[in-house]
């Protein structure tokens, strides 16, 4: 984890020489010495980085190695900010110029000086490198140098039935799909994040009687203790001489990968065989071994372990078959495996319920974690209420120092410890977030770029990077998806608690961050990174912050704000304050020079001063749900920004009111933008601005309010320009403004989500032709012509919703039209008395919602067509309707409902969602259907 560092000093170095070394009287020659050896020095990193863990010896120098490129960062950067000091004009001017001569002076001797020490300390670092290189190619060649890691590991293989809670269901799905699937070789792949009991659940699969009778050769090969791929083939071909009753061959110790692979897939060409591959990490070790394995028609089954989901994936669809998603205990089984190992059985005292529950919600359903504990606790004595609370406070300094919890830590650890280095930095920046909390993916991306922790690609943006660091980590079942949106897209994640406290751990210990959410938390002398989660003590109010380059607040109170804000952070690069009581926009920020992120976003910030055109380096500005309307005309000097976000918005009945930023006349500078929200174009030179956005050829993502009808051309001749954009969303400064979009002639082929409120004359001829178009909300058309001739040959649009957009009597969803569409929100259609399904039509449709259609008379004719409908809603429809479905036992269109597995109606009546919804039996027999009522304060449904 030293390598981050010394990524960012050697670009820092970079920058140095290109623009500043030239002011230092002398270290030039020790600089560029330096220089030389970090770039030597970065190549070993990558070797002993999955070393520095069970080494102390690797520790202490990759800690060295740390904190010289942190001191000699700052060193540098400090220099930096004395050069570009701006001195002022005359008297006062003067004054300053010759104090900051003195202060140049100094810092030049500072940066001087800190560049011979780390010449020197790297020198030290630099003798000691050929030791380290060669005894780490030893543990390369060592593999399985932790032989009670593996045999830890191996428990998992010996446990008996007694001992496992909830694995009947999957084992008896996946035992059928064995024996009783096609002919063809498939591969049944398991995937879940370690501690699931994948290995536990294949090997009782692996043991059933029926599968060892079904299979006339089987081999089970565990892929983390194969040191080299030839050792591997090795011990498949043993287990299936020894199945089969045949000796290897003479010389088969000998042979290469390639006479091994021959001989194998020979052996196994005319059997049934049941290969199971345990514990695989990478495609790479499924590219390796997938030839070995003969299509030999005669039902040969795959088993694949692996926390990577890519693999699992690519896996089945290379060979067929199915990806097993292992899913944690539930509740029940959670409880009564915990009581099992922690009690022997029996129940819980009621005097220790409480502590015991909270501890299993720590758990997650994870079993091994949930037998881990259950070690713990079963040693602690019954009677002591105290030994057990302990325990619940303490758990990461239990997880850290209790042997019986070394195996859960070193299960969850080797995730960690098997991802590339680049990913190491992203993971441990979870531990920033306080425990349980949901993590915006988009706030996760745009931070990591603020961090530094992406490299560049050829032709992608840093942002886009950064998603595929997102979707490793995903694969890789490190963090789970908390939220998605309806076209499919991750908007929340989190982090299994577990898992968050061995990243906690790991942070402290290689001074990546400080989480401060305890007054007894040790603080470190030199804090980087600080993660506050509750308001600071007394004895936290002094601590020195100079070297401090990241902030986080989570929970704090004003007080501890100021505190924070008022202490010497000059070097600061990353402000996240969301949702803190920030009363107004502190001014200090302005001078921090290295500032390139942010975050007032939840906070009631209502005005952005003018000199924050002096953050030269700012990239992501987050004003989002803050009070702020304007911006001052100095936010155009911020070259670099990528995103800005100035909007907030408020749901009031069926209405989402939405509120952005006085458009700039010359937005067009800034040309780094990625992202603008929401500007508002009623301004006198409106036309100006429109124009002006055809500059941002960068943006992904571009929201306008109060757009006029006489500026629709020049937004159109804009658009053009944009091919980069992802997502766009118009809305016309009132109802019955028209939206002039006809004269996009070439859209960008890129977009994805289209959100268009206002009036159409008629619908732009240019929506037909984007087949990446996956969502699209329309609002307030009043379209005279069906909207859906159009729109039904869209090849990808997943989700659509239509308000207020057609002013006919019918709706026709015609026969193979909106082949993709999973979710239909109808909305306040005033004309619209019938809705007419053909066959073929939305076969994939899941959701579908009508609301406010007061003249419908009856469901939706050639209902039944609708297959895979799981969820009906109807809101503020005419009571004869909803009686209709929900009373009538007999009527016809409900026998076509009753089979829906969920059904809601409701008003919305004094400010809340009255809701109901129709519970029945799994068959979907009416008869056993019962209504409940909720009462929701949420925006409805259909917009969502």
């Amino acid at each position: 984890m030293a390598e981050s560092p010394v990524n960012h000093l050697l670009i820092k170095l970079a920058q140095f020489f290109e623009n500043e070394v030239w002011h230092l009287a002398g270290g030039q020659e020790e600089a560029l010495s330096v220089r030389g050896k970090l770039e030597r020095v970065q190549a070993l990193l990558r070797v002993v980085d999955s070393s520095e863990e069970s080494d102390d010896e690797v520790k202490v120098w990759v800690k060295q190695l740390r904190n010289t490129a942190y001191e000699l960062e700052d060193a540098l950067d400090e220099f930096s900010l004395i050069l570009r000091h701006d001195h002022g004009v005359e008297y006062t001017g003067l004054i300053s110029r010759m104090s900051c001569c003195i202060r140049n002076l100094k810092s030049r001797y500072r940066v001087t000086s800190e560049i011979k020490r780390s010449h020197s300390t790297l020198k030290d670092i630099w003798e000691g490198h050929q030791r380290l290189h060669c005894k780490f190619s030893r543990a390369q060649q060592e593999l399985s140098a932790d032989n009670s890691w593996q045999d830890h590991r191996g428990n998992a293989l010996l446990l008996d039935r007694t001992d496992l809670v909830g694995i009947e269901q999957p084992k008896n799905e996946l035992v059928v799909r064995l024996l009783d699937g096609a002919l063809r070789r498939e591969v049944i792949s398991v995937v879940g994040m370690g501690g699931l009991g994948k290995t536990t659940l294949v090997k009782q699969i692996y043991d059933d009687p029926a599968v060892k009778k079904h299979f006339t050769v089987y081999a089970w090969i565990t892929l983390s203790r194969s040191a080299k791929f030839e050792e591997f083939l090795k011990d498949m071909l043993n287990q299936i001489k020894r199945v089969i009753r045949k000796s290897v061959p003479p010389g088969a110790n000998t042979m290469n990968s390639q006479w091994l692979k021959m001989l194998i897939k020979d052996l196994l060409q005319t059997r049934r065989y049941l290969i199971v591959l345990d514990d695989a990490w990478h495609i790479n070790e499924w590219d390796a071994v997938k030839h070995v394995l003969p299509n030999n028609k005669h039902g040969s089954r795959v088993i694949i372990t692996t926390q990577n989901a890519d693999l699992a994936s690519t896996s089945c669809k290379e060979f067929n078959g199915l990806v097993k998603n292992m899913e944690p205990l539930d509740p029940e089984q959670s409880w009564k495996l915990f009581c099992r190992k922690t009690f022997q059985g029996n129940s819980c005292p009621s005097h220790l319920e409480e502590i015991c529950k909270f501890i299993l919600r720590k758990c997650e359903g994870l079993p091994l974690a949930i037998v881990a504990i259950s070690g713990v606790l079963a040693a602690k004595d019954k009677q002591r209420i105290d030994e057990w609370d302990v325990v619940r406070r303490s758990l990461r300094a239990e997880i850290d120092g209790n042997d019986r919890l070394k195996n859960l830590k070193r299960v969850l650890s080797l995730s960690f410890g098997n991802l590339p280095y680049h990913l190491k930095s992203c993971f441990l920046h979870l531990s920033v977030f306080p425990e349980g909390h949901r993590i915006e993916r988009r706030r996760l991306i745009r931070l990591w770029v603020a961090e530094g922790f992406v490299e560049r690609k050829e032709g992608k943006t840093l942002e886009e990077v950064a998603e595929d660091y997102f979707r490793e980590l995903l694969n890789r079942s490190l963090i789970q998806v908390a939220e998605t949106t309806t076209d499919g897209r991750f908007t929340f994640c989190r982090i299994h608690d577990f898992q968050r406290e061995i990243i906690t751990s790991k942070s402290r210990d290689q001074s990546f961050a400080m989480i401060a959410k305890e007054p007894t938390d040790m603080w470190p002398d030199k804090v980087r990174r600080l993660s506050l989660h509750n308001s600071l003590q007394a004895a936290q109010q002094n601590r020195s912050l100079s070297h401090l380059r990241s902030l986080y607040m989570f929970g704090v109170d004003k007080a501890s704000i100021d505190i924070v804000l008022g202490s010497d952070i000059k070097l600061l690069k990353v402000l996240d304050l969301q949702a803190t009581p920030l009363p107004r926009f502190p001014v200090q920020v302005v001078d921090w020079y290295y500032l390139t992120y942010l975050s007032f976003r939840h906070t009631e910030v209502e005005t952005i001063p003018a000199s924050i055109g002096k953050l030269q380096n700012l990239e992501t500005l987050d004003l989002k749900h803050t009070n702020v309307t304007r911006l001052p005309v100095e936010i155009l000097k911020l070259q670099k920004l990528r995103h800005l976000l100035v909007y907030r918005y408020e749901n009031i009945s069926y209405l989402c009111c939405k509120y952005g930023f006085k458009a700039l006349t010359d937005i067009g500078a800034l040309q780094s933008l990625q992202k603008l929200c929401y500007i508002e174009a009623d301004d006198e030179r409106s036309h100006i601005i429109m124009r002006e956005l055809g500059k941002l050829t960068q943006l992904s993502r571009l929201s306008i309010l109060k757009l006029r009808k006489e500026d629709g051309r020049a937004l159109c001749s804009s658009i053009t320009k944009l091919t980069n954009l992802h997502a766009i969303s118009v809305a016309s400064i009132e109802d019955d403004e028209i939206l002039d979009l006809q004269h996009l002639t070439s859209p960008p082929q890129l977009l994805q989500r289209i959100y268009l409120k206002g009036r159409l004359e008629m619908l732009p001829n240019w929506l037909a032709t984007l087949h990446s178009l996956v969502k699209l909300h329309l609002q307030w058309s009043r379209l005279k012509d069906d909207p859906l001739v159009s729109l039904q040959s869209l090849p990808n649009l997943v989700h659509l919703e239509l308000l207020q957009v057609y002013e006919g009597k019918t709706l026709r969803f015609k026969a193979k039209g909106f082949r993709k569409l999973r979710i239909l929100g109808l909305d306040n259609f005033d004309e619209l008395r019938s809705v007419e399904v053909e066959e073929g039509a939305m076969p994939c449709l899941e959701k579908l919602i009508i609301q406010r259609c007061k003249l419908l008379e009856k469901l939706p004719s050639g209902f039944e067509y609708l297959t895979k409908l799981k969820v009906l809603e109807f809101f503020d429809m005419p009571d004869e309707l909803v009686k209709k479905f929900v009373q009538d036992e007999h009527d016809k269109d409900y026998q076509k409902v009753a089979l829906i597995p969920e059904v809601y109606y409701g008003y919305w009546r004094d400010g809340v969602w009255d809701v109901q919804s129709i519970e029945r039996s799994s068959e979907g027999d009416a008869s056993h259907r019962q209504g409940t009522s909720m009462r929701s304060s949420q925006f409805p449904p259909c917009w969502k």
